[in-house]
């Protein structure tokens, strides 16, 4: 079965009481059981829901997983998956990713005992060098949040095999349609879907996706314990939104191509990170392990902070707010929202400077979106 028929039909069978074609809004805390301790396998909603089961078999079978686990939000998400170590784990992680992320391992699981060591995991030398015999995962994130850069999945796979360790991508900006980790070598996919899976800016939600049955156990185990589990509601959105996936992930793409290619040919442009060019130092790499280069651009343009915020300001069509993966483009200042977390000089020293702006190019019209950009970039 393809991805967009799959999307659209598994978990999703027309409801066996009423017919119904798309899969109700099971909108109940608790189940009536037939007598004490028999269930007709559905017992409280924080352990299992209709709704929920239906998105849950639906991300999975899009990331060619065996297992998936829908959270409250990404980050809910992010934190099911690290509760699979235990303090005095070590975790090597890619230098560029996400500021909750970050904030996360760094203000809250370190709390707890855990490790981390940031590296530029672009390249396996420097990945490499930063394990330890404590090493208990490797956390990815390809392309990064914000400044796209690609991370060979494969080699880091095989070298997580070697050390015994697991291995867990953030797969929001590719999407299942783009990239499949678990195909390149991977143990645990992670993604927020309020970005591109739900695609309408209108819900929040987090997932996982594995094929050992280990991991799901345990994940799941924490699921139910911690309860940070999506409302029926929010899975039906999300679901509803994960049917057109494939189609707007054309359009976020092609448009996104556009405006990389309008964003290069200027000189007013100091530095512009989309893995779609052939210039990005992950092209070929992001060729070989994807299916095309997402919708997401960063840029910096020439006249520092000042003038960066000014475009921010300046755009019609791209609203300036937090998130990513809507139909709607959004124009981002990371420093100030997205990776205010991240210290200054840890942010400096990644590459994440006051002048970076990032884009989610949606999917609008190819010339009022580009035309957008170049009446903002003239302020």
């Amino acid at each position: 079965m393809e991805f967009a028929t799959k999307a659209i039909h598994v978990g999703q069978e027309p409801d066996k009481t009423t017919g119904a074609t798309i899969v109700p809004i099971y909108e109940t805390s608790t189940y009536t059981q037939p007598a004490p301790g028999q269930h007709l396998g559905f017992d409280y909603s924080r352990t299992i829901n209709p709704t929920r089961l239906a998105l849950e078999r639906c991300l999975a079978s899009l990331e060619n997983a065996q297992h998936g686990l829908a959270f409250a939000s990404g980050m809910a998400a992010t934190a099911a998956a690290m509760n699979l170590l235990s303090a005095g784990d070590h975790v090597v992680v890619t230098d560029d990713l996400y500021g909750g992320t970050f904030r996360l391992f760094d203000k809250v699981l370190a709390r707890y005992g855990l490790t981390f060591s940031y590296v530029d995991a672009t390249d396996i030398h420097t990945v490499e060098t930063a394990m330890r015999q404590s090493t208990r995962m490797i956390w990815l994130e390809t392309p990064t949040n914000p400044l796209m850069k690609i991370i060979d999945i494969a080699a880091v796979a095989s070298l997580s095999k070697a050390w015994e360790t697991l291995l867990a991508v953030d797969n929001t900006f590719a999407t299942p349609y783009l990239q499949n980790p678990l195909d390149l070598g991977a143990d645990i996919i992670v993604h927020s879907t309020t970005k591109y899976i739900g695609g309408h800016s209108d819900a929040i939600g987090g997932f996982v996706a594995c094929n050992r049955d280990d991991l799901f156990q345990t994940i799941k185990f924490h699921q139910n314990s911690v309860g940070g589990v999506p409302g029926p509601f929010d899975c039906f959105l999300t679901l509803r939104g994960a049917k057109t996936l494939a189609l707007r992930m054309r359009e976020h793409e092609r448009n996104a191509r556009a405006v990389a290619t309008y964003l290069a040919q200027r000189s007013d442009i100091e530095k512009l990170y989309y893995p779609g060019l052939p210039a990005h130092p992950g092209h070929e790499v992001a060729k070989r392990q994807m299916r095309g280069f997402g919708g997401m651009i960063s840029f910096i343009p020439k006249g520092g902070a000042a003038r960066a915020k000014a475009i921010a300001k300046a755009t019609k069509i791209f609203s300036l707010a937090e998130s990513l993966g809507g139909v709607e483009s959004l124009i981002c200042h990371p420093v100030s929202m997205t990776h205010g977390a991240i210290p200054q000089d840890v942010r400096e020293a990644r590459g994440v400077h006051d002048a970076l702006l990032r884009l989610s190019v949606g999917i609008e019209a190819e010339a009022d979106i580009i035309a957008d950009l170049d009446q903002a970039l003239k302020k």
